[in-house]
């Protein structure tokens, strides 16, 4: 693996439109999984670990941010990956500023709602109106490293060895059933007024959690 990884970033891979979708939704199915279990061990301390805190708004381990964030990652960093800092700089700043503007259109459009606020939370030096802080930054430049130099290269690596029919099918269907989870919380939950993750997880908090 060693050695594909080194090719992996010397030589650039041509794969057929199918394929190129298929990657891009395993890239999206396992970076927001990372995320998830990233956010689930920091909040799980960060609470004095006396919760059941589930984050994010889906009922599947995912959070989307993550995914969209990995995706914009791979467009602005991936042809640049032979370089390792220009790699950090860049997914520091893209993701920095992706998770910024998120923060602020959703307290704007959402009347003051917060979906994360570092005013609150343990290392958060740096922190920017509570949705940006040095931390986040940073866990995301690092993040982003091992999504181009380890994960990537493991994507692709399927992609090549993998039966095409199988790598396909497995892609499609998982990422569908992910993207199926957050369309309905989204959007299909508010609007027939059914029940989201996340009233649905908040049973598990602890009262003063």
């Amino acid at each position: 693996m060693k050695n594909y990884i080194q090719d992996y970033i010397i030589h650039d891979h041509h794969f057929d439109r199918k394929t190129w979708i298929a990657i891009f939704c395993l890239i999206i199915v396992t970076t927001g999984i990372f995320g998830f279990v990233y956010e689930f061990i920091f909040y799980y301390f960060n609470g004095g670990i006396k919760a059941f805190y589930w984050q994010g708004g889906n009922f599947l381990p995912w959070i989307n941010i993550y995914a969209y964030g990995a995706l914009l990652v791979f467009v602005i960093a991936y042809k640049r990956r032979r370089k390792v800092l220009s790699v950090l700089f860049l997914s520091m700043i893209a993701t920095g500023l992706l998770e910024y503007l998120s923060g602020l259109a959703i307290y704007v459009i959402g009347n003051g709602a917060r979906y994360w606020d570092y005013n609150t939370e343990i290392l958060n030096f740096g922190n920017i109106d509570g949705f940006i802080c040095f931390r986040s930054v940073m866990f995301f430049g690092i993040s982003s490293l091992i999504f181009m130099y380890l994960l990537l290269p493991c994507i692709f690596y399927l992609a090549e060895h993998m039966n095409k029919r199988k790598f396909l099918l497995m892609s499609y269907i998982i990422c569908f059933i992910f993207l199926a989870d957050d369309l309905y919380n989204l959007i299909f939950a508010p609007l027939l007024g059914m029940p989201n993750a996340i009233k649905v997880y908040s049973q598990f908090r602890a009262p003063n959690a």
